[in-house]
């Protein structure tokens, strides 16, 4: 290699430098605002309870308990939060090294649906799991692949009211395999990230239990952290709305995984 092809080397690997260092900083810009709101929103909620307890609002013993008990399921909710996103973050910046290797994805899926058959069977929701090929492999890490796939159908449960959930392959090429989630819901839903603020002035016990059951973590982290994960692996993460074309709310997530 000569001098000019050495240059030309170089160059080429600064300008990669140069769009990882932007992409990486427009990610950290984006998820400390979105962590900031999911962080808020289980610590409000314990908060809230607290001030019921303090201030007498509590009508009995029982329901004192009660909400010792929701204060304390808040805070495993947050403990679990701060989890996944040091997890995610450790990912990133290579501290936490994934174990890359070959998977059937139909065992995947069959996991996937031992996680997920309850929680929609609960809902009254149809669980529509199409089995691949068992030929057909992708190239990542076993435990991070169920947990990101697991996170997206049941962020999807959770804002669904009724309809299906449906978890199939849709492509397959020589390099990449792609899955497909649709999920009977509104896309919208997925990127909002409102927190409501409570108003800890007020003493009326009604509007601050209205307060407590409209928290609560919103799918548009988990999307995030989902992404995240999948990019460390080398794929995509596509969330896209399908509402007008089947003339219903549809939101369509497409995972692109990398085949060995």
């Amino acid at each position: 290699m000569n001098e000019i092809d050495k240059l030309r080397e170089e160059l080429k690997q600064t300008q990669l430098a140069y769009q990882m260092a932007a992409q990486m900083s427009q990610f950290k810009a984006g998820f400390l605002a979105r962590t900031s709101h999911e962080l808020r929103s289980p610590l409000s909620s314990m908060i809230g309870l607290h001030q019921l307890i303090l201030s007498d609002l509590c009508e009995s013993p029982e329901e004192q308990k009660e909400f010792i008990a929701q204060a304390y399921h808040s805070a495993l909710k947050l403990m679990k939060l701060i989890d996944e996103i040091v997890a995610v973050s450790k990912t990133e910046y290579g501290s936490n090294r994934l174990h890359l290797e070959s998977l059937q994805l139909t065992e995947i899926f069959t996991e996937i649906e031992r996680l997920t058959h309850l929680p929609a069977a609960n809902r009254n929701f149809k669980l529509k799991i199409i089995h691949p090929d068992p030929g057909v492999r992708v190239f990542a890490d076993r435990s991070r692949i169920i947990q990101l796939i697991f996170n997206l159908v049941d962020s999807g449960i959770s804002l669904m009211e009724t309809g299906t959930i449906k978890l199939s392959t849709t492509e397959i090429t020589d390099n990449t395999v792609t899955i497909q989630i649709d999920l009977d819901c509104p896309t919208a839903l997925w990127q909002e990230t409102t927190i409501i603020e409570p108003n800890f002035d007020s003493k009326d016990p009604t509007q601050i239990r209205q307060f407590l059951q409209e928290i609560g973590l919103s799918a548009s982290m988990k999307l995030l952290l989902s992404q995240t994960l999948l990019e460390t692996m080398g794929g995509s993460l596509k969330l896209l709305d399908c509402s007008a074309q089947n003339k219903q709310s549809l939101t369509r997530l497409v995972l692109t995984c990398k085949k060995q």
